[in-house]
């Protein structure tokens, strides 16, 4: 009964969140957008549809609830080259460690834009040196397990950016909630699909939904709003400061399902799967999205993963607002470096990669290494 109750009321706070974050109008208002980039290559090369069973420390973008599935230590790398062609390179780095019933994680994603030019109103065309802008994410997330079916997480993260003369920082927190039986078949597909796995299978159906980046408003501070002038009615220069609005945080709501199918025909092995998983994501920053992913595995040792994502207008290039053309790839080879356990758990070191489609530029490709240790 109380696992009824926990659905429904995130059903109807998801509800009424959603209603209060649409608003087309105010589309293009909305400050740290980098916070709706996701720089983990798994998640990504499905198309951000499987927020449903999404797990490990690639939840913190997705859902964090999905943090609750590590059984031990994970350590997790990424690279993306995002935008093929800006010089724009994505750093992230995450951490998890289960901790009794629940999972304490923690990741940083750091943006490399390189050097820009400095220009001024009288030296328009730069020659004066260049600086370095600094974007980055700070989260620190808990998940907790009420059961084999029901996972719930929170996650608070401090947002900056800043150059040398300008800065912002804010703080907003994501929640996340997991139902399905993921874990139960995760520890026979891992790897010994020679051990009945039909025994402990659960259900094959799983649901998520996610709340992101609800947080306050921030305002930009720093010499950089601030320029001089010379009076008009005295021989003098003034400085003269500009006070910057509020930047609210680009809030979303992404309810997902998934569903694997077992394509084995001996029904005492789980060697083939198919996971076809579907999510919306109400956006407050840009149109709304559908996402369709599917992913297959070979003995959860390697797998292969397609996705698209659709928006308003995003079949035409002259009325798409964004520069993905909603076409995602991804591949992993998952090795086991060590014995079965008596849980039915092995460590392992993955390999993952992603290409997102994008017009123009090359698309975005991340590469990214998990260590699993149980």
């Amino acid at each position: 009964m109380n696992r009824i109750y926990l659905l429904t009321l995130t059903f109807i706070c998801t509800v009424s969140l959603s209603a209060q974050l649409t608003g087309p109008a105010r589309i293009g208002q909305y400050g740290f957008t980098q916070l709706l980039v996701n720089g983990w290559a798994q998640s990504s090369g499905m198309g951000n549809a499987n927020s449903s069973g999404v797990s490990g420390v690639e939840a913190f973008y997705l859902n964090v609830a999905g943090l609750g599935k590590i059984n031990g230590t994970e350590l997790a790398f990424s690279r993306c080259s995002w935008l093929g062609g800006t010089g724009i390179n994505i750093n992230s780095f995450g951490f998890g460690q289960k901790v009794g019933e629940g999972v304490v994680g923690l990741s940083v994603t750091s943006f490399s834009i390189g050097q820009i030019p400095i220009t001024t109103y009288d030296q328009p065309d730069g020659g004066i040196g260049t600086y370095k802008p600094s974007i980055s994410n700070i989260n620190l997330g808990y998940a907790y397990n009420f059961s084999e079916k029901i996972a719930a997480g929170i996650n608070v993260k401090l947002v900056s950016e800043s150059t040398p003369e300008v800065r912002v920082s804010a703080m907003a927190f994501d929640v996340g909630l997991q139902y399905g039986d993921y874990m139960t078949k995760k520890p026979i597909k891992y790897l010994n699909p020679d051990r009945n796995p039909a025994a402990l299978r659960g259900s094959d159906i799983r649901f998520g939904v996610s709340i992101k980046n609800l947080g306050t408003d921030a305002k930009y501070s720093g010499d950089g709003l601030a320029f001089k002038s010379r009076s008009s009615e005295a021989n003098y220069d003034r400085t003269t400061s500009q006070r910057a609005d509020k930047t609210p945080m680009p809030s979303l709501i992404n309810i997902g399902v998934g569903y694997d199918m077992r394509l084995d025909g001996d029904s005492s092995l789980y060697w083939h799967r198919l996971t076809a998983a579907f999510s919306f994501t109400n956006h407050t920053a840009m149109n709304n999205q559908s996402s369709l992913g599917l992913e297959y595995s070979y003995k959860e040792m390697l797998m292969f993963r397609v996705g698209y994502n659709y928006e308003k207008g995003g079949f035409k290039y002259e009325t798409r607002n964004n520069a993905y053309t909603g076409l995602n790839l991804g591949a992993t080879v998952q090795i086991p470096v060590s014995k079965v356990t008596n849980t039915g758990l092995r460590d392992l070191i993955a390999v993952d990669y992603s290409f997102r489609s994008t017009r123009p530029f090359s698309g975005t490709h991340t590469f990214g290494v998990r260590i699993s240790i149980n």
